[in-house]
């Protein structure tokens, strides 16, 4: 392990990586950097808590905020799997719901909601399924919506291979909420997925399921009729190295399909070693640099790397200004391969956007959230590149976006 020499040993740096979304520092404009904050447009707000036209972000019995809630935008439509609250929303862009399906254990009857019946017509409705704990959701080209969903306990099995709990499914529901299928890691009708962490419909409406192992992650290929096409499995123990790094320790930091390729990207984050030349020991480790790499989902190979800059932060360090080199952290892909990353500041979050394959600049800039609304905060990237969030404070939470893709024309 290569290691470099310090003049007085310093600790190792650690490196938040919770929340997606952008902040401030750099608009990157093909050939010319400024400076800018990106215009947040406030879309609706509403109250936490039980009702139809609620969000229930917060554990009840005093547990704290949960995690298990997810947006994702599709042509103007604001899709919300709520977690905690055990249903799933569709909205418009102006707040007004749409459909809910709903756990009828966990939820009280609907009152302006009305179930869509073939001799009753109505434009808002309501669908009862007994959903657990739905947290990722994707939809495709048909608005056919795809939910992860966490399974009963009669119904986990544990993978001794993996050494990992199988506890997950994917449900395939209709545009108008009534359940069609539900997927497994070998396809429709299969087996419990791992611990599911995002799921992706491409513009052929395949299906991609990311999944988080003991030793890595693993991503489930499917096609539109819910077929295994591939399973990529990427482990930690062998992960790439870039050109003349093989001493460095790599450490994955997140994983994404493209909405328009069988490709997924994998970001590998490298430290090296420090040393006390005082005392000739280790002193920790620091960021040496990031790597976005491609994989090919058909061969699970790795065919494209570039790298990703530093986020830098100016410190004092005995009584001088330097450069805190940080990493960013992906969580979002847009058509054409442009891919957001983020770092939180101040003000926000700063977001850097890149071409994923020839790893160009192509924008970035300031997202200002207020930290009042940082009691619970969830991003989402459209495939046409719009950033969107739920933001919470402990009464309201509210609908917003970021025309980022006005950026990138």
């Amino acid at each position: 392990m290569r290691a470099r020499t310090v003049k007085k040993s310093r600790p190792a740096l650690f490196f938040c990586a919770a929340l997606p979304v952008c902040l401030a520092v750099l608009f990157f404009s093909c050939s010319r950097n400024r400076e800018g904050t990106i215009e947040r447009e406030d879309l609706w707000t509403f109250r936490i808590g039980l009702l139809e036209d609620q969000i229930n972000l917060y554990n009840l019995q005093g547990k704290g905020v949960g995690e298990r809630t997810a947006i994702t935008m599709k042509d103007g439509l604001f899709y919300i799997a709520n977690g905690d609250g055990g249903k799933v929303l569709r909205y418009n862009s102006y707040g007004d719901i749409l459909f809910m399906i709903y756990n009828e254990e966990t939820n009280p009857p609907p009152i302006t909601l009305k179930p869509k019946t073939d001799s009753v017509s109505v434009t808002r409705w309501s669908v009862a399924w007994p959903l657990q704990e739905p947290s990722a959701i994707a939809v495709d080209s048909q608005k056919n919506l795809y939910v992860a969903d966490k399974l009963s306990g009669d119904r986990h099995s544990y993978d001794v291979e993996e050494k990992v709990l199988l506890n997950y499914s994917v449900l395939r529901f209709d545009m108008d909420g009534n359940f069609i299928d539900y997927l497994g890691r070998e396809g429709q009708g299969g087996g419990p997925f791992p611990p599911i962490e995002k799921i992706y419909v491409s513009k052929d409406d395949e299906l991609a399921v990311v999944c988080n192992l003991p030793k890595g992650a693993a991503v489930y290929w499917f096609s539109p009729q819910g077929v295994l096409l591939y399973t990529v499995k990427i482990q930690n123990n062998a992960l790439p190295a870039p050109e003349g790094g093989d001493n460095l320790q790599a450490a994955l930091n997140g994983i994404a399909a493209a909405p328009d390729s069988r490709s997924i990207y994998v970001k590998i984050d490298y430290y090296h070693e420090i040393l006390d030349e005082l005392t000739q020991t280790i002193a920790g480790v620091e960021p040496d640099g990031s790597i976005l790499w491609t994989v090919d989902a058909a061969t699970s190979r790795f065919i494209n790397s570039v790298e990703i800059p530093f986020y830098k932060r100016a410190l004092t360090v005995n009584n001088r200004r330097v450069a805190e080199n940080l990493f960013y952290t992906m969580f979002g892909v847009m058509n054409g391969g442009g891919v957001f990353f983020y770092f939180p500041v101040d003000a926000g979050f700063s977001i850097l956007i890149m071409d994923g394959e020839t790893g160009e600049e192509l924008a970035g800039g300031l997202v200002k959230v207020d930290d009042s609304e940082l009691q619970f905060c969830t991003f989402s990237v459209s495939e046409t590149g719009i950033l969107s969030a739920m933001l919470a404070d402990n009464y309201n939470a509210k609908l917003v976006w970021w025309r980022t893709d006005k950026l990138l024309n």
